[in-house]
C-alpha cells in the first residue's frame, strides 16, 4: 500500500471543524487525483453493485443514483482513499492518533435533478458510535452554491436526530419517538445557521457524521458526480443494530462484539502508514 501523502491544516481549520462540524479545503486533490477518481466514478457507475439504488422519483426529468463499499473492487477508490492526502487530513480534523477507513459512498446526480437531499445526520443510519470521525465529500465537477452540500453549524455537538426514509419519512430504524425530531433549520436560520459553499474539482467538504446536512437538486446542464468517503478515529466502537444499516456489513456482528474497536479487514488503518 502506498503511503498517503501529507497535507498539513492551519490550527485554525482544525478548531474551525470540532466548533462548526464541517468544513471547506481547497485544493487537495491534484489533477492525477482527480483523473484517477473520475475514471473510478465512471467505472462505479458502469458496474454498480448490490447496494447501489436510485434515489430520485421515477418521474424525475434527472436521475440521482447512489452506491456503497465498492472500494475493494475499484482500484481507483481504494488509491484515494489510502494514498491521496485523506488519511493525514483525517487524522488532523479527528485529532486521533490512528485513522480507520470505514467505507466509501457514490452520490451522482444527473443533469436535471429535482430530487433533494432532505436534512439528516449520517451517524444514526450507522453500525458505530464515537466522536472521531469524519466524513469528506468531494466532487469532481463544479458545484455551484444553489447545488452543493449545506450543514447546520454546531448540529453534530451530541444531538441524535431521528433517521427517517428520504421518500416516505418513515421511522424504520431506531423506534419512532426515541430521538429528537429535526429542527425548523430552513423556518428559523438565525438559530440554525448553515455553512455551504461552491466547490472546483480539487476542494471538498470535510463533515462530522452527526452534522445535519442537506442539498438541493442540480439544475439543467449540471452533473453532480461526488464521491464520499467516510474514516474513524480511535474512539470509534462497533454498535450492532437489530436492523439493517446503511450501509450494511453482513456477518460483521459475528466478528466483532458490541462496543468493541473496528478492528476488521472491511476497516484497514489507513493512518499512520505501514
Amino acid at each position: 500500500m502506498t503511503a498517503p501523502r501529507r497535507f498539513p491544516l492551519d490550527a485554525a481549520t482544525v478548531a474551525d471543524y470540532a466548533r462548526d462540524g464541517a468544513v471547506v479545503l481547497r485544493g487537495v486533490f491534484d489533477a492525477d487525483d482527480l483523473r484517477t477518481l473520475e475514471a473510478g466514478i465512471e467505472h462505479n457507475l458502469a458496474h454498480l453493485s448490490p447496494l447501489a439504488l436510485v434515489a430520485s422519483e421515477p418521474d424525475d426529468p434527472g436521475r440521482f443514483v447512489e452506491d456503497f463499499c465498492t472500494w475493494q473492487d475499484n482500484p481507483a477508490y481504494r488509491r484515494i482513499l489510502t494514498a491521496s492526502a485523506l488519511p493525514h487530513i483525517a487524522a488532523q480534523l479527528m485529532q486521533s492518533r490512528t485513522v480507520r477507513l470505514y467505507h466509501d459512498h457514490l452520490l451522482v446526480k444527473e443533469a436535471g435533478t429535482r430530487q433533494p437531499t432532505p436534512w439528516h445526520q449520517d451517524q444514526p443510519y450507522y453500525n458505530v458510535d464515537g466522536r472521531q470521525n469524519v466524513s469528506f465529500w468531494i466532487p469532481v465537477d463544479p458545484v455551484p452554491l444553489a447545488s452543493t452540500l449545506r450543514f447546520v453549524a454546531g448540529s453534530h455537538a451530541g444531538t441524535w436526530y431521528m433517521p427517517r426514509t428520504f421518500r416516505d419519512q418513515q421511522a424504520k430504524w431506531f423506534p419512532e419517538g426515541s430521538l429528537a425530531e429535526l429542527p425548523p433549520v430552513d423556518t428559523e436560520p438565525d438559530r440554525y445557521p448553515q455553512r455551504a459553499w461552491a466547490l472546483e474539482p480539487g476542494d471538498c467538504v470535510a463533515f462530522h457524521m452527526l452534522s445535519l446536512h442537506a442539498s438541493s437538486g442540480t439544475g439543467p446542464g449540471v452533473r453532480r458526480r461526488v464521491f464520499s468517503a467516510r474514516y474513524l478515529g480511535d474512539d470509534a466502537v462497533h454498535a450492532p443494530r437489530r436492523w439493517r444499516t446503511s450501509p450494511p456489513f453482513p456477518g460483521l456482528a459475528q466478528r466483532l462484539a458490541d462496543r468493541a474497536p473496528m478492528a476488521d479487514a472491511l476497516f484497514p488503518t489507513v493512518w499512520p502508514s505501514a
